[in-house]
């Protein structure tokens, strides 16, 4: 063993037993992911020195024990990290940079095993190798733009001088997820295998080149110089660029227009020089309040899916759904319960907003060539298979049969509830039955009785969820 830490460990040898080679892994430990931490940056440095100090290597192979390559960044740091200030920014990602070129110097051929998704510094770790090798399933892609802010660990750098400028841009001001034939094309990477034929694709490769096949030296001179583009050339590639992204992104996004800027500028410098605009340009950027509140929602949406799923594996298996209010919302709520193979009913006071819900639905629909869905008959005798354009058929005729029923008189909504409850079973609607207790509680006035009802349909924590109880009280 080479190197043994919480997420990095080094060790000399392959499975086909030989020596020379040493396989850095990445399997950050109590995680479900590997992330780039400030802790995991710090081992990979640690790593990489311990790989430079052992005598007999002739290639390193990095990888990943998990199934996804590396997320990425570990964006919870972010925050903390930007307020620090731009010096302290600037100096950070001096060190990522002095990492990732140690790896890009290191005196025999490197390759990268992209087994899953390899995104922002987990991409930017695969182009500090020489080759990159995919499992087709994988993906790859830089989306710090979405954040706010660009590539900051030499995405700017490598990937233009690796893919070319346009092709570069594509990928960083879009942000995009890329996948494993789209890389290929680009010259993102070097091979797409079967996932299990992954490590011994990247074994194959390091002994090419080590015996001279390939040329790593060539590549890695590439990538460290100045970006092949005349002035003409530069001029067409970025100001084109820089005209239609910013026509897409609008006045409020400045970061793809930022990357483009940085690339530009670093175009004809050599690599210590480009890094350096690339860290200046990134440090402006996370002081930003766009960068501050971008990253503050991507933390929200990760709590929201992390709770969501907790609820999910609390939740009973629902077995019919209705939608109360057709329109827009209601029917794309109504086609997404259907194409889960859920039967769901819609209904609405209105026969246009059913008509509207419909035609939601409808702009939803996949291909016809799509599978069948499952759709339980309006009358209760069984199920039926049918496919995507029959089942619009079949809720449109169980939308329809709703309106029908509710405009022959106003109802009240205890009725509409006791109605739906009846249509979707006695075994399927413990939500309902609690909306029908708040709606109209033993003892309390109607617009109390509002409130609740209010309550529990915003409230993740409201008592449908958690098994009763008032919604109100300051322990729930």
């Amino acid at each position: 063993m080479i190197y043994q830490g919480n997420a990095i460990t080094v060790a000399r040898g392959l499975k086909d037993g030989s020596d020379a080679i040493a396989t850095l892994t990445f399997d950050l430990k109590d995680e479900s992911v590997n992330k780039l931490s400030s802790a995991v940056v710090a081992e990979l440095g640690e790593a990489v020195s311990a790989i430079r100090a052992e005598s007999g290597l002739e290639g390193l192979m990095i990888c990943s024990a998990k199934e996804a390559f590396i997320v990425g960044a570990d964006i919870t740091e972010f925050q903390a990290m930007f307020e620090q200030g731009a010096e302290q920014i600037e100096n950070f990602l001096e060190r990522v940079h002095g990492i990732f070129n140690a790896i890009e110097d290191l005196p025999f051929p490197t390759v990268t095993a992209i087994n899953g998704l390899a995104l922002g510094g987990g991409c930017e770790i695969t182009l500090a190798t020489d080759f990159r090798v995919m499992a087709e399933s994988a993906k790859i892609g830089l989306p710090e733009t979405k954040l706010g802010i660009l590539p900051g660990w030499g995405g700017c750098v490598r990937l233009p001088r690796l893919i070319g400028a346009d092709n570069a841009i594509e990928w960083i001001a879009g942000g995009t997820e890329n996948r494993a034939d789209a890389a290929l094309s680009m010259g993102a990477v070097d091979a797409v295998v079967p996932g299990e034929q992954l490590e011994a694709a990247a074994n194959d490769i390091l002994a090419r080149a080590q015996a001279g096949e390939l040329d790593y030296q060539a590549r890695r001179a590439e990538k460290t110089g100045p970006l092949g583009l005349g002035p003409i050339e530069q001029m067409m590639a970025f100001e084109t660029a820089k005209g239609y992204v910013a026509g897409k992104a609008g006045p409020h996004y400045p970061a793809p227009i930022e990357a483009i800027k940085v690339i530009q500028k670093g175009a004809g410098e050599s690599r210590a020089r480009a890094q350096a605009i690339e860290a200046k340009a990134f440090a402006k950027l996370a002081l930003s309040d766009v960068a501050f509140n971008l990253v503050g929602l991507f933390m929200n949406d990760q709590v929201v899916k992390k709770k969501g799923g907790q609820y999910e594996k609390q939740a009973r298996p629902v077995k019919q759904a209705a939608v109360l209010g057709a329109g827009i919302m209601g029917g794309g709520i109504a086609y997404q319960s259907a194409s889960k193979d859920t039967p769901i009913l819609m209904k609405d006071i209105k026969a246009e907003a059913v008509e509207l819900g419909l035609k939601e639905a409808a702009s939803c629909s996949p291909s016809r060539s799509s599978a069948g869905k499952m759709l339980h008959r309006a009358d209760g005798r069984g199920a039926r298979q049918h496919p995507p354009d029959a089942l619009l058929r079949r809720l449109r005729a169980m939308s329809t049969w709703w309106s029908r029923r509710w405009s022959r008189t106003r109802r009240s909504s205890r009725q509409v509830l006791a109605e739906v409850e009846e249509a979707v079973g006695d075994d399927s609607h413990p939500h309902l039955q609690h909306l029908h207790h708040l709606h109209h509680p033993p003892g309390r006035g109607a617009e109390e009785a509002g409130e609740l009802l209010r309550h529990a349909l915003l409230q993740p924590g409201a008592p449908h969820a958690a098994g009763g109880g008032d919604p109100r009280r300051k322990d729930r």
